[in-house]
This record gives structure tokens, sequence and C-alpha cells, in this order.
């Protein structure tokens, strides 16, 4: 009998930016998207809930290192909410607990939607990921119990109506981290008087990338094989909030074997006084990884690239 061969993974660094279809959980895109570009290692930057849609953005290889900065990124996204139908789970995957006659007019929405801007307080809805006592709380939520939450303090940096047609109401919201647009949704309905779940959701944007970057799995599937890995995104795109400093070959050693460096002493012109910066060789502009800047001028390493041949 002959022993089936292994099939080897390849060390792929980069970024897939994928527009997520519906249906699918951020783990099951993501090991399809591993599966298909035979990648060694990979891991998602925070994630969608299956009947969402749009940017998820996909690391592979060193890109790994940087996932958590996009996990504090501010999002943006589209949605619409179904008015006069309220569920279990605040979207179309749970079970209706109320209806309401919705008699909602165009002129009543813009005064509601002003309370929600700026900073606001949401509790996390029961069907959440969140932990309590090592369980997730839609566990508890499944099991028919509810329990106390806290709530927490979310910013909706922007919130503007797009399109209203009875009962539904498309809006675009760019929120920072921990924002369930499903609780916004739900207080938003909550506050008109009629109640309403998520009829639909689409993440459009995470920091500076955008769902037109974006491929989908079926385009990937498509693409030949060895072409695959052409449509990653560089690992840098995950820092591009970031200023960038470009260190002399002596120093990038230095800063590859975790020292701090004092920039001032060594005449490297700053990007700026303080903060989090991505970091470069100047020889070959390859990124280094990224540092922060403390006070006069001494270079911090954060998380640093794998060493490559001769450093």
């Amino acid at each position: 009998m002959v022993t089936p061969t292994k099939k080897i993974r390849l060390p792929i660094d980069g970024v897939l930016l994928l527009d997520k279809p519906v249906d699918f959980s951020s783990n099951d895109a993501l090991i399809k998207a591993k599966r298909l570009l035979n990648a060694k290692k990979a891991g998602h930057t925070g994630t969608l809930d299956p009947f969402a849609t749009g940017l998820l953005p996909l690391c592979f290889g060193e890109a790994t290192k940087f996932s958590q900065d996009l996990l504090e990124a501010d999002k943006t996204y589209e949605t619409i909410l179904h008015l006069g139908i309220t569920t279990t789970t605040g979207d179309t995957e749970g079970e209706t607990v109320h209806t309401c006659a919705v008699n909602i007019t165009l002129d009543q929405i813009e005064p509601a939607l002003s309370q929600f801007r700026g900073p606001i307080h949401q509790i996390p809805p029961m069907y959440s990921a969140l932990k309590r006592d090592g369980k997730p709380l839609y566990e508890y939520a499944r099991a028919g119990i509810t329990l106390e939450r806290e709530a927490r303090p979310v910013t909706i940096h922007d919130l503007q109506l797009l399109e209203y047609q009875a009962p539904y109401l498309t809006l675009r919201v760019t929120c920072s981290k921990g924002t369930y647009i499903r609780v916004l949704g739900e207080d938003i309905g909550r506050l008109l008087g009629c109640g309403a779940h998520l009829r639909a959701l689409r993440r459009t944007q995470v920091a500076d990338l955008t769902l037109e970057q974006a491929v989908t799995l079926d385009s990937l599937t498509a693409t030949p094989e060895t072409e695959r890995v052409n449509l990653l995104a560089a690992v840098d795109a995950l820092l591009l909030s970031f200023p960038p400093l470009h260190l002399p070959d002596e120093l990038a050693v230095r800063f590859l074997q975790g020292q701090r460096l004092s920039l001032g002493k060594e005449g490297v012109l700053m990007p700026q006084e303080e903060g989090r910066v991505r970091v470069y060789r100047q020889s070959n502009g390859k990124l280094l990884g990224t540092a922060n800047i403390k006070e006069f001028g001494v270079l911090a390493p954060e998380r640093l690239i794998a060493k490559q041949d001769g450093e």
C-alpha cells in the first residue's frame, strides 16, 4: 500500500483582504482561504457574524504578529434595520420576539440617530462570544439563561442615514472597537418606539483597509494555485496608520536584536516625537517590525519580523 504524501504547507507572509460571504463563520472563511493558499500559519483580525458579509482581513505568516492592531482599530459598516420586529439575537438568525406597526416618519429618524453619535454605553448581547466563567454568553442564551452584563463604553464616530423605505432603515456606522451593531440597531428601534433587528450587515472598512481592495472566496478559488499568493497585500498593510521610520543597516541589525536605540544620538530623522511607528531597513525598504518612540527619542522595539538571511 502506498502511503499518501502529506502536503507541505508554505511559509506565506501577507494579508488577504477577504470579502466574507454570508453564512460563513469567520473561522470557516479562514480555514478555506488557508487551504486554498496552502499556507502554514494563518489568523484573522476579529470576527464577523455568519449572517454578516464584508471585509475580513486574514493574516498569514509574519502578518499574524500584527493582527492585534486591527482588533483595536475603528471599523465602518453598512446595515439595514428592519423596524417593527425584534428577535432573540438582534438579527435575522433569531426567533421573533415582538412585532409592532411601523409609523415612523423621516423627520423622526434624524433626532433619534443624533442620540447615538459620540461616546455611548452598550450592554453586550447575550448572543455574543464574551465569556463568563469560561463559557461564551451565547451558550447560556441557548440554554435559556440570561445573565447580568455591565454596560461598556464605545464611540460612534459617524452615523449616517443612507435610505429609509419603511420598514427598512439603511445606515452607515463608523465606530470604535467593541461596538455591537446589533445592539445599536436594537437601541435605535427602542428609541423610535417600534423595535428593530438587523436585516443585513456589511463591513466596508477596517482602519485604512477598504472593501474595494477585497477578493471573494470564489475569485480566490478561480485563480490558478500558483498565482493566488499574488492576491495578498504586504504585511505592512496592517500598519498604515503608523508613520514610517527607516533605519540604516547597522541600526536595523541592532533593532532586530531587540535593542533600544537612541535616535537623536544616532542622527536618525524621527517622524514624530513620541508614539508608535512601523520600522523599515533603509537600504532595501523591508519591514522590520513596529516600535514605540519614547521620551528623548528612544526607539523601543515591539513586534519584530523574523530575521532574514544575512541579519
